[in-house]
């Protein structure tokens, strides 16, 4: 191919042929490269892709090979390592998170790529193919851009994205689940519990610190994996030698959120938590570690500045507590800890908004053991995408559970979302199967959500009959984590916007508020192609014990009460742990900007905020016990099951569960009534009493009132709804369809002969004055023949969606329902095959 520089590197190099130096390309920059053809060709193995190390930096190829195989980086093991294992800034450099999904040809050339060296120096002038930071060419085509993420059976996890201004260590942390094998009962306060006085710092000794906490007045600016630059630097004080007894805090990790330690006494530590980021408020969520301790002494643990007036830990609640040598010894996972258990209003005053705080004591079992505390049991982004990766990766559930990216978050975190369906025979029977939206984590500290989404999807992916059942009559669309960098930093009810989402889901900022954008504009969607049977959010409840939902009053009196139907079926299934008693229907002025408010504007009769309690439950064999995992993650199983009760094609339940609405209505106005101290007559027309005067108020968080937007906003929201005006002033009239350019064209002409009928003298009319058609009745009756002769014969699908009997596939029995068996007697819910053509008609009303 080129004589000259063969024979010139034979005498450099050895008697090497011309293939061999494209096999290894840094041979060339072994020699000075003086002779023109070998600069050259230097510049030709660059240019086409072959060669982009600087001269001499190179490392050949069985080295490199190598490297990757012992690099963590190119494995799922890279992401549990260090961080510089893992994969840095995929936003701005070229993305390697994802490989790639190559066609049977793409593979037959790489194949033959291995096989043939000398096919790599073939003058391919393609961007398609991957270098990795050697400079070397990997033989794989890129992922398309902005399609869609895949996650990869042998590939790093994408790693999470914080604010540049939060340090975060290199560790990664990882529970494991676990179910207490005895119930975990309430506190029982005694009336001897300590209320510490506050200390502070001016007579303590702070022994860890946060410094570099944005707050509020100032506002996300961008993010990097890893978050802040630089070497990260020690916030906890040094230990002076084996018998110095200080517990070492730590937080900076996904989803902690301690801010400051003060130790007040040997044993006795004041807990600062860090507020939502960019914000002054929102403390609630905690959750930390501390290392050193001494087993069988009692320590004090007293968080100072909570804002809530009212708190579960009041009626028995206790904090988590997780130990690493009991979880790797004895596979002991979280578990409910602390005695002399008292929340109280700090006194005190500095002029701000009051705090509270919540103080406990506790005796760890080990010296020198790793401990967590929490409000509740963590789910980070991390325990999400693993979760996910795992469906990615199997063989059955990838088939009918498809993963997209629904958009990125602020800080460039992946919002995940998820269709759950059963692939359809025929487009009519795709196009007839409803939609049901899910969604959690709109508030990143209420980890509830995640856990009744992980039992919901657990079960929905499952081979169960009534699982397959649903997924071949419903289409899902999950969005499992809606705020996942509020996840990531600790937050309690905010995003890295410094506002609550919840209270912003008619915003039109859509850079600024992306996932909640994205979510509603797909459901807006989802809605111009099916109907929307059911939306549900999943949410946490500080307040309150045990489960319940937050629905919309239906002011149409078609369907009065039918949107209480499907919460007072799931009380009938769950009853140990659902609470149809605290579910309350008002829609208020200061919720409007909730999903659950504008999805229902948005036209999902059937719209709620599921709320799961942080304590228990009160109710049933249950009573008096704290949830465990176990019992969220069964909720979501309940989700399932009541969802075939609410479309049985039997309408028994539902108008048995109608009925008793309307009864329990009664009686809760004829009580409402004797409190006035008024009577009244409720065989007349009592179902025309509003609702809201019987209703008390939905409003339990500190949150319930929109701040509105942050000031640097303002005038984007401005801007934005400028532009709007301005293009509906320069927006042309719509073109009308063919059938209203029809109507409108019968219309005109009945006009006319009608004025020519009254312009005629009345004996050419063939009737007398009296018997004169009104011309505007004579349209109106004529235009409605027109549509009904226009109309086309509409295709009525239907099928009765029937549950299996076979016993070795149902749940377990103390996931049964309950009321299906006993409840009601006179009627089953049918169990038989399903037919050829599965599609459907829901009865959702009779």
């Amino acid at each position: 191919m080129f004589p000259a520089l063969e024979t010139e590197l034979k005498q450099e190099v050895g008697t090497l042929p011309l293939r061999e130096l494209h096999r290894n390309p840094v041979l060339l920059d072994q020699k000075t490269c003086p002779d023109p053809y070998e600069d050259f060709m230097y510049h030709h193995l660059q240019y086409y892709g072959y060669f982009k190390a600087q001269r001499g930096s190179l490392p050949n190829s069985a080295s490199h090979q190598h490297v990757r195989k012992n690099n963590p980086r190119y494995g799922l093991s890279g992401f549990f390592g260090e961080r510089e294992d893992v994969i840095p800034d995929p936003l701005q450099k070229e993305k390697l998170l994802w490989p790639t999904c190559l066609s049977s040809a793409a593979h037959r050339q790489i194949e033959a790529v291995s096989r043939d060296p000398l096919m790599l120096s073939s003058p391919l002038k393609s961007r398609q193919l991957l270098h990795d930071e050697f400079g070397e060419v990997n033989p794989c085509l890129r992922e398309p851009r902005d399609l869609f993420a895949f996650f990869p059976s042998s590939g790093p996890l994408q790693a999470p994205r914080w604010p540049i201004e939060c340090e975060v260590i290199k560790e990664n942390l990882h529970h494991i689940e676990w179910v207490p094998p005895q119930p975990e009962y309430f506190y029982q306060p005694t009336g001897n519990e300590k209320l510490p006085e506050i200390v502070g710092e001016e007579k303590g000794t702070v022994v860890y610190q946060l410094d570099s906490v944005p707050t509020e007045g100032s506002y996300f600016t961008s993010s990097r994996v890893g978050g802040k630059r630089g070497i990260i630097r020690e916030p906890a004080v040094m230990l002076q030698g084996p018998e110095d007894n200080t517990l070492l805090f730590e937080s900076r990790f996904e989803s902690g959120n301690l801010q400051k330690a003060v130790r007040v006494d040997t044993y006795e530590y004041e807990l600062t938590l860090r507020t939502d980021l960019y914000t002054n408020k929102h403390t609630q969520w905690f959750y930390f570690r501390v290392q050193n301790t001494r087993k069988d002494t009692t320590y004090r643990f007293t968080i100072v500045n909570l804002l809530k007036p009212k708190s579960l830990y009041t009626v028995g609640m206790k904090p988590l507590m997780y130990s690493e040598l009991d979880a790797n010894t004895h596979n002991i996972g979280w578990r409910r800890e602390g005695n002399e258990i008292r929340y109280y209003k700090n006194n005190t005053d500095d002029g701000q908004q009051p705090f509270y705080c919540l103080t406990w004591t506790i005796q760890f079992l080990h010296d020198q053991d790793t401990c967590f505390f929490a409000h509740f049991y963590p789910y980070t982004y991390t325990d999400l995408q693993c979760y996910l990766l795992s469906v990615a990766n199997n063989p059955v559930q990838s088939q009918f559970c498809k993963l997209r990216t629904l958009c990125r978050s602020l800080a460039g975190n992946t919002v995940y979302l998820l269709t759950i369906t059963n692939p359809s025979r025929t487009p009519r029977e795709a196009a007839a199967k409803k939609a049901v939206v899910l969604s959690a984590r709109v508030h990143p500290g209420e980890s509830n959500g995640s856990w009744i989404m992980k039992g919901f999807l657990d079960f929905i992916l499952s081979n169960s009959p009534d699982a397959q059942l649903l997924r071949d009559i419903f289409v899902f669309k999950v969005v499992p984590m809606l705020n996942p960098d509020g996840v990531i930093v600790g937050n309690y009810r905010c995003s890295l916007a410094g506002r609550d989402l919840n209270r912003h889901y008619k915003t039109i900022l859509k850079e600024s508020f992306p996932c909640i954008w994205y979510t509603r504009n797909m459901v807006k969607r989802l809605l111009e192609e099916r109907e929307v049977l059911l939306y549900c959010d999943f949410h946490g409840h500080s307040r309150k014990n045990n489960i319940f939902l937050y629905g919309c009053k239906n002011n149409d009196r078609k369907y009065w009460l039918h949107e209480r139907v499907f919460p007072l079926m799931l009380s009938k299934n769950a009853p140990d742990k659902f609470s149809f008693q605290s579910c309350n229907f008002k829609v208020q002025k200061c919720k409007e900007g909730t999903g659950r408010v504008v999805m229902w504007r948005m036209g999902i009769l059937n719209s709620y905020t599921m709320e799961s309690t942080f304590g228990g439950s009160t109710l049933g064999n249950k009573r008096d016990t704290h949830f465990t995992i176990e019992d969220l993650k069964s909720l979501g199983y309940h989700v399932c099951d009541t969802l075939l009760d609410f479309c049985d094609p039997d309408r028994t339940k539902f108008m048995q569960c109608l009925a008793e609405l309307k009864e329990l209505l009664k009686q809760e106005i004829h009580k409402k009534f004797n409190e006035l101290g008024q009577d009244m007559d409720l065989e007349g027309n009592w179902s025309d009493i509003s609702l809201s005067d019987i209703e008390s108020s939905t409003s339990g968080s500190d949150s319930s009132l929109s701040d509105g937007l942050p000031v640097h906003l303002l005038s984007m929201a401005d801007e934005v709804n400028q532009k709007k005006k301005m293009y509906k002033k320069k927006k042309k009239k719509p073109l009308r369809t063919r059938k209203q350019r029809n109507e409108q064209y019968q219309k005109n002409n009945l006009m006319r002969e009608l004025k020519l009928i009254e312009d005629a003298p009345s004996q050419l009319r063939g009737r007398d004055k009296g018997t004169s058609l009104d011309p505007s009745k004579m349209t109106s009756l004529i235009l409605t023949k027109n549509r009904e002769g226009m109309q086309r014969p509409r295709f009525t699908v239907s099928c009765c969606p029937k549950r299996s009997t076979n016993s070795s596939q149902e749940p377990a029995p103390d996931m049964k329902p309950l009321w299906s068996r006993n409840r009601y007697p006179a009627t089953k819910r049918g169990r038989a095959t399903m037919t050829v053509y599965p599609s459907l008609h829901i009865y959702t009303y009779p």
